[in-house]
């Protein structure tokens, strides 16, 4: 891959987490990873364009029939692709229907920008994902398969210790913090042949005291009931967060936005 490439526009398609949640900004809108990912190639070429066509809660079926074909219309330098890890939280998935819309996804955007990016999600520690890690890594493998044979590179988030940590992910326990947001924007710069800025964003973060017990279970009194109790009423009733919403950037345009 080339060294410290210079890439006139960037579109992103997927869920919450290309969209930025939790990655919150002052006026109520998320920035995030791939935000912050414009920003930095913005700064390298100039007129640099960008669309983020991201959804929370969307399926890879949903990203499929809304973004795909929007996304590889636009002929953009590089396109980033996460999606799946949705599918696999649901109580049932069918990972051989996952596997045929990935390869439908990365059939239609590969032939169609310059660099395709998919990635292997992060995973924190924790009993409630514990249980859908076997779905995760079978998803990775098949995202893996899809790269090798399609020429796309795969940043892997999935084995960076830092990502791991409780402390880079927000009080719903599914979405980033600005920086875990800020380390996946540099897992990608770094992927994309760019000099890195943090050589270290995988590496653990420093030890810190513990919270004490009466923290910890009230923490996790407050998560079951703001967040776990309504994830698992969607999930059983097929509701999505993102029902209604519209894309977040739908437009290929300059890049004009906080960094």
């Amino acid at each position: 891959m080339q060294t410290n490439p210079t890439h006139t526009s960037l579109v992103a398609v997927g869920d919450s987490f290309t969209e930025g949640m939790s990655d919150l900004l002052p006026d109520g809108s998320y920035r995030g990873w791939a935000d912050l990912l414009a920003a930095r190639m913005a700064a390298r070429s100039p007129g640099f364009r960008y669309a983020n066509l991201a959804v929370r809660g969307k399926l890879i079926g949903q990203i499929v029939d809304e973004q795909v074909d929007v996304a590889a219309a636009m002929g953009a330098d590089v396109i980033t692709l996460v999606g799946g890890l949705n599918d696999t939280l649901r109580p049932k998935c069918d990972m051989a229907r996952v596997r045929d819309l990935l390869t439908q996804a990365v059939e239609r955007l590969a032939p169609n920008c310059k660099q395709l990016v998919l990635m292997r999600s992060p995973g924190r520690q924790g009993p409630v994902l514990e249980r859908f890690r076997p779905r995760m890594e079978a998803l990775f493998a098949i995202i893996d398969d899809l790269a090798g044979q399609h020429g796309a590179v795969v940043v892997d988030l999935y084995r960076a210790q830092s990502l791991a940590d409780p402390r880079l992910w927000d009080v719903d326990r599914l979405h980033l913090t600005a920086d875990g947001h800020r380390r996946v924007a540099e897992a990608v710069w770094q992927t994309l042949g760019y000099e890195p800025e943090d050589p270290q964003w995988h590496a653990p973060i420093p030890a810190t005291p513990p919270p004490g017990w009466i923290t910890r279970r009230t923490a996790d009194v407050r998560f079951a009931r703001q967040h776990l109790l309504p994830w698992i009423g969607r999930r059983l009733t097929g509701r999505s967060s993102g029902d209604g919403l519209p894309a977040k950037r739908p437009e290929l345009l300059p890049y004009e936005g906080p960094a």
